[in-house]
């Protein structure tokens, strides 16, 4: 009798799934307990955007380092690291209004520094996500995988608002760090456990799931590289990763307005009770997480039937497009419900494309998925760092519908990026070999 595979290719993706749940509650609590840290430190709208604005900052200068590190030395041990270390500082925003630093830069500027050592940390997890995934997930489950993984950031933030309003109501905002640190320590614990680099290192795998898995990708069944060099000539010679990088900065713009500015946006603007906005603030998360896997699904499907062309650039097109329309209609329309629904079909169909970015990096270049997709991550979150900042100046100087209106155009342009990428042809990196043009990267 044929060995059936064992599955623990999805308890790993099931891991990812858990740490994208936590660390996106971890990045959006603040935006929550803004409310509260507003009026008890004499904030203005303006300032707690460089607040949030800090974290993204943090969280976009080391996605390269990020995922050179688990290209380099296994994802395993890095992810561990870096979730403790997000952790611990997620604790110590509790008390970044008291900490020394206030009386050198100030309180705006001791919050900013926490939140950019959040970033730090953060800023190792989604690479390092998708070199978990280059490695375990069979080359047809791919894009099912990410879209798995990144619905647990889509519903981490649907989870944060009423959660962090509940134990703020009960406990104060204090309380919301101080657990969410605990639980982030836990988990760092539990993936380091569990979790292992490659099929072939873990104990519970079978030979028939490492086959499975491999599907004639030797690649993902051999220890990792000494990955110390990286082919910069090679990787950014191809236009189809800037134009990548550029659509998923859209894509960071547009989803950091969810993250920073839509709970206040409802209840500032659209006139919601603290309650009643907690609870409406998870619609476009949950719409995200909802249609975040079954964009995936649809992406594998598609590259297998009509080619990645179609399967991964048609998706991330569509998603574009479907996310201006929504915004624009979110913010025509004069009903508070209707924007809500509007609102959350756009975070929804932005985030029908979310895996196909993703995958697209290991079409790219596999073996240096953690690289590549943290140089496309980069830009997404230049793109988030400018978003809490820009907003509220162009709602203060121009209206909500100005901003929203800023963020469906961008979208509309940011699809037509997408029309120059080639999932299909994945970069020669051997042409970079060697002295032609290999570049240390600093042990």
């Amino acid at each position: 009798m044929t060995e059936q595979p064992t599955r623990i290719r999805w308890l790993v993706i099931f891991l990812i799934f858990l740490i994208y749940v936590l660390m996106f509650i971890d990045r959006v609590n603040i935006s929550i307990a803004a409310k509260y840290i507003m009026p008890e430190y004499g904030l203005t709208e303006i300032q707690i955007g460089w607040i949030f604005s800090a974290f993204v900052l943090g969280y976009a200068l080391v996605q390269i380092p990020g995922g050179w590190l688990g290209d380099r030395f296994g994802p395993r041990r890095v992810m561990c690291g870096a979730i403790l270390w997000w952790s611990t500082f997620t604790a110590v925003t509790a008390i970044a209004g008291e900490l020394f630093l206030t009386s050198l830069i100030g309180i705006i500027g001791s919050f900013a520094v926490v939140r950019v050592l959040i970033g730090l940390g953060e800023a190792a997890a989604p690479p390092n996500g998708n070199r978990v995934i280059a490695n375990w997930a069979a080359p047809h489950e791919r894009g099912l995988a990410l879209g798995i993984a990144v619905s647990g950031s889509s519903l981490g933030a649907a989870l944060t608002p009423p959660l962090i309003v509940w134990i703020m109501l009960a406990w104060g905002w204090r309380a919301a760090f101080y657990i969410a640190g605990g639980v982030g320590i836990g988990i760092a614990f539990l993936w380091y456990m569990l979790a292992r680099d490659q099929p072939a290192d873990h104990p519970w795998v079978n030979e028939a799931e490492r086959q499975y898995v491999s599907q004639g990708e030797t690649t993902a069944q051999e220890p990792s590289p000494p990955l110390h060099l990286i082919p910069w000539r090679a990787l950014l010679s191809r236009p189809d990763l800037w134009l990548l990088t550029g659509a998923y900065f859209v894509l960071g713009y547009t989803l950091y307005f969810y993250f920073s500015w839509f709970f206040l946006y409802l209840v500032n603007e659209r006139g919601f009770s603290m309650q009643s906005g907690g609870f409406y603030t998870m619609a476009p998360f949950l719409a995200s997480a909802v249609f975040a896997p079954i964009g995936g699904w649809l992406s594998d499907k598609l590259s297998a039937q009509f080619g990645k062309r179609i399967g991964r650039c048609a998706i991330g097109f569509t998603s574009l497009i479907l996310t201006s329309v929504f915004v624009s209609a979110g913010a025509t329309t004069t009903s508070a419900y209707m924007a809500i629904l509007f609102l959350s079909l756009g975070a929804g169909s932005l985030f029908i494309s979310a895996s196909a970015y993703w995958v697209t990096t290991i079409d790219l270049a596999k073996k240096y998925a953690g690289t590549v997709s943290g140089f496309m991550n980069m830009g997404g979150n230049i793109g988030g760092a400018i978003s809490p900042t820009l907003t509220p100046y162009l709602a203060q100087a121009y209206g909500w519908e100005a901003a929203l209106y800023t963020m469906a155009g961008l979208a509309f342009v940011g699809a037509f990026c997408w029309l120059g990428v080639h999932p299909e042809q994945a970069i020669d990196l051997a042409e970079d070999a060697g002295e032609k043009g290999e570049i240390e990267y600093a042990n």
